[in-house]
């Protein structure tokens, strides 16, 4: 899904008892955590964190978003990432938005989503795109209330996408 540009975006707030913070050293325990028990169709590994987003703290500590609970425990996740190749040209990248099962449902991730597309913003990123999958109904609505829309490149995308959509829709 792209969405063309970072102007307007949706501006919410976490609610009280909840905060947002950017990386910190170790936070890839958190990270691991919160998807390991989000994220049912991949394989969580330490490896797969370090393939995603590399070693580079300074990076991380700028891009990477946590969502807290009341207790200061991280409960989600969000990443203000990157694709130097994507259609030829750098371009923003949402990675890896999660919120945990139990606080799922109650609108945390619509503050993720701005502070995430807030901070790609910030760091000059004009067009943003992200990736998912087809069974994330409910984040790829997330998705379409932020200004995203499909990226269609073919015709079974286009297919894929019409039926989706459609029954959405219903």
């Amino acid at each position: 899904m792209v969405r063309e540009s970072l102007e307007c975006i949706p501006e919410l707030t976490v609610p009280a008892d909840f905060s947002l913070r950017w990386y910190r050293r170790g936070d890839e325990r958190h990270w691991f955590g919160i998807h390991a028990v989000t994220d049912v169709q991949n394989q969580i590994t330490r490896e797969l964190f370090q393939r995603e987003f590399g070693t580079d703290e300074r990076l991380l500590t700028e891009r990477q978003c946590y969502l807290l609970d009341a207790g200061g425990n991280p409960i989600g996740t969000g990443t203000a990432w990157f694709d130097d190749d994507f259609v030829g040209t750098r371009v923003g990248r949402v990675h890896w938005v999660a919120v945990v099962p139990e606080y799922q449902g109650r609108g945390l991730a619509k503050p993720l989503m701005t502070a995430v597309c807030r901070r790609l913003s910030e760091l000059g990123h004009k067009r943003v795109y992200l990736s998912t999958s087809t069974a994330r109904l409910r984040a790829i609505q997330l998705y379409l209330r932020f200004g995203f829309v499909p990226l269609i490149r073919n015709e079974v995308e286009a297919a894929v996408w019409q039926e989706l959509l459609g029954a959405h829709s219903e």
